[in-house]
């Protein structure tokens, strides 16, 4: 375990409690260690945090619209890729029908997130039926192929050479934010069965960021039957019921629903807002100088932003101050809203992320102008 050196001191004015009881007119920032986990310091200021009126630089935070993606290839090795490092990488893909080939990844275990459209998932252990909000998780050197029976988007993300794993839930127990016996798992079904012709399929298979193709004279999705503890899985975000509290903002690794070698996936759901008159109500002001923070958009009203519909995605770099935007805070403060209506998707890597050409030809430049410091101030241009 690491000593951290601990000794929680409080000067001027300031709340003897995280999030909660603002002295009149203050911001509240949080400066955190590792992630929500390690010592911080909670400071109180005048002015928003996020009120610049310029921002040039690596550190500029930046927004991406997947909906602007098109010409998909056939395969989901011709996802379009929005950002990567060497342990993750985050790729959105497209069909409207049925794969005509399998594929295998032998960098990592891949997690599917279903945008939109419903169909069947077809791998080794068998069939599964997918639809629109669904995790599907895929070992690493899964076979596995969609038949889409609506146009389908998904979002993958790759645990480059690591494996998924649920969090430690702590305190709350194993079943809290959702019981592992809801987990779905392929089945040997009659539509497995039928697929298992003679014909011949080919299998694509990405090691290394290269593809080798594999041919067989028949389906090689052919098991009779199997055990163990390693297999896909699929949850959907329905099925989440989140932590909450009515006096107290959680913090985004109160909704971690996978963890993985050096990132984890969060899930935002719709939960009650916090009731207690002095308690925060929108996600707050911090640094988190240690995690670069990746969301994606799926449905909703994002009640921390401004202007984001669904199928966006955002990129906080570590090492600046964030937080809602001005009217979605001030829309907190007074209350307005009794439950957040968001469906969203967090990625936090303890490494930096690297932006592709491709998510670079679909980005909102002007992102860093949606919070405050410019309708406030006026135009740093100006």
């Amino acid at each position: 375990m690491r000593n951290w050196i601990s000794f929680p001191r409080l000067e001027g004015e300031a709340s003897r409690q995280a999030h909660a009881d603002f002295p009149e007119g203050a911001y509240e920032r949080e400066m955190g260690k590792e992630g929500f986990f390690g010592p911080a310091a909670h400071l109180y200021h005048r002015h928003a945090p996020t009120d610049w009126v310029g921002f040039e630089g690596p550190l500029k935070p930046r927004a991406f619209d997947t909906n602007r993606f098109a010409d998909y290839g056939p395969s989901p090795w011709d996802a379009k890729k929005l950002l990567s490092n060497a342990h993750v990488a985050v790729r959105f893909w497209s069909l409207d029908g049925a794969m005509d080939h399998l594929v295998r990844n032998g960098d990592g275990d891949e997690l599917l997130f279903i945008h939109e459209g419903s169909g069947d998932l077809y791998c080794d252990f068998g069939h599964m039926p997918y639809r629109d909000g669904d995790y599907v998780v895929l070992p690493r050197g899964s076979m596995w192929r969609l038949d889409a029976q609506s146009p389908t988007r998904l979002m993958m993300v790759e645990a480059t050479n690591s494996s998924y794993q649920l969090p430690d839930k702590g305190l709350v127990g194993p079943h809290a934010i959702f019981d592992p016996a809801i987990l779905d798992t392929p089945r040997i079904d009659e539509a497995f069965k039928a697929q298992q012709t003679e014909d011949e399929w080919r299998v694509l298979v990405k090691r290394r960021n290269q593809l080798t193709t594999i041919t067989y004279p028949f389906n090689p999705l052919d098991a009779m039957g199997w055990k163990g503890d390693l297999m896909p899985m699929r949850l959907n975000w329905r099925d989440i019921r989140p932590l909450m509290s009515h006096r107290y903002h959680l913090p985004p690794s109160a909704h971690t629903t996978f963890v993985a070698n050096r990132f984890v996936v969060c899930s935002f759901v719709p939960r009650p807002i916090e009731s207690d008159p002095g308690a925060l109500k929108v996600p707050f002001y911090h640094n988190n100088d240690d995690y670069d923070e990746f969301i994606f958009y799926h449905r909703g009203e994002f009640f921390s932003r401004d202007n984001i519909h669904p199928g966006m995605t955002s990129l906080h770099p570590c090492g600046f101050t964030h937080g809602p935007h001005p009217k979605a805070f001030e829309a907190g403060m007074k209350a307005a809203k009794k439950e957040t209506d968001e469906v969203a998707v967090m990625i936090d890597t303890r490494d930096p992320l690297d932006v592709s050409e491709e998510a670079v030809g679909i980005e909102w430049k002007d992102y860093y102008l949606s919070w405050g410091g410019q309708a406030r101030y006026g135009s740093a241009a100006e």
